[in-house]
């Protein structure tokens, strides 16, 4: 189904269920200010549900707007229903709170892979068909193939239709887990290149927090790089605290992180996270069989305990999981 057709439906559905009482609110999306953008909308008047479109450029992670105790209708993807998961698991939220509009996924497009393929051009209007983006704002319009210039997270999604679903909109698409072969051809560098490869990508962090803010999972009252006593990071921009605070917050993640790339695209200076949360992503499924908001009935991995549960990663960190 085209994106025109799904924006149709997903309206539709808004209207429905804000007219029947059933959601306070509609979390979707409408067209943003400049082209190539959508920004996060909230509808709460059934009359402006017209104003919701879905398109290849809904990258936000809706799950981020959510909350607790509000009855609410969300539009979304693989990676928002996975951190939707995450968070009924972590009592963040009461699914019988939650309307789960879903939506079908074959990928985001990443302005900024766009401005790369055809450098200088100033881009006026974006259309869309059969996975093919025509561009506009050249002497003729150019034609990119959307697979080609979609977000690094995309490419490696590991679900890419709705984990749990309330009201499908749109035929499934086949999945098509990779694995991370993005993890694997990292660990294979010598030490020093990986060395230099952190550095490099954590001098680009201005401290801004964007990636803090639109994390869906980033959802304690009072951050650990914001405490004063104690301290555990220091705030400016010294090497050390940078790279604390991205690790710190990257552990936080484990086993959490629905792997949606919402912290690296919302970062400004891009900052590739994915080298740290995509390989914590790769350890708690090597070693605990499980990824994070695929299973609504499984318990978190670093939350729960057993008797049987096998200590031998304590004394072996890299034996493989049988």
């Amino acid at each position: 189904m085209s994106g025109a057709g799904l924006s149709a439906r997903i309206a539709e559905a808004a209207s429905r269920l804000l007219s029947e009482g059933s959601a306070e609110v509609v979390i979707g999306f409408e067209q943003g200010s400049i082209p190539m953008r959508a920004t996060p909308c909230l509808v709460t008047d059934p009359s402006d549900a017209g104003r919701l479109v879905w398109n290849a450029f809904c990258a936000n992670n809706l799950a981020r707007y959510l909350e607790p105790g509000r009855k609410a209708a969300i539009v979304a993807r693989g990676c928002d229903s996975r951190a939707i998961v995450e968070l009924i698991k972590e009592r963040r939220l009461k699914r019988s709170d939650i309307v789960v509009i879903g939506v079908p996924c074959t990928g985001m497009a990443d302005p900024r892979a766009i401005a790369r393929r055809f450098p200088g051009l100033r881009v006026t209007a974006v259309d869309e068909s059969d996975g093919m983006l025509v561009i506009h704002g050249g002497p003729e319009p150019v034609s990119v193939p959307l697979d080609e210039v979609l977000h690094a997270s995309c490419r490696l999604c590991a679900r890419r239709n709705p984990v749990i679903c309330d009201i499908p909109l749109g035929d499934p698409v086949a999945e098509r887990d990779p694995g991370f072969p993005d993890v694997e051809a990292f660990a294979s560098l010598p030490a020093e290149e990986r060395r230099s490869r952190v550095e490099a990508e954590m001098a680009k962090c201005i401290r801004c927090y964007a990636c803090r803010s639109a994390c869906p999972l980033c959802t304690c009252a009072s951050c650990f790089a914001d405490s004063s006593q104690p301290q555990w990071v220091g705030r400016g921009a010294h090497p050390e605290d940078v790279t604390a605070f991205h690790v710190m917050r990257a552990m936080h993640l484990a086993g959490r992180c629905a792997e949606c790339g919402a912290c690296a695209r919302a970062c400004p200076t891009g900052v590739d996270l994915s080298i740290l949360n995509r390989r914590l992503a790769s350890d708690v499924s090597e070693l605990f069989g499980c990824r994070a908001g695929l299973d609504e009935n499984a318990p978190q991995p670093l939350a729960a305990s057993s008797m049987e549960d096998s200590q031998d990663f304590m004394l072996d960190p890299g034996r493989k999981r049988e």
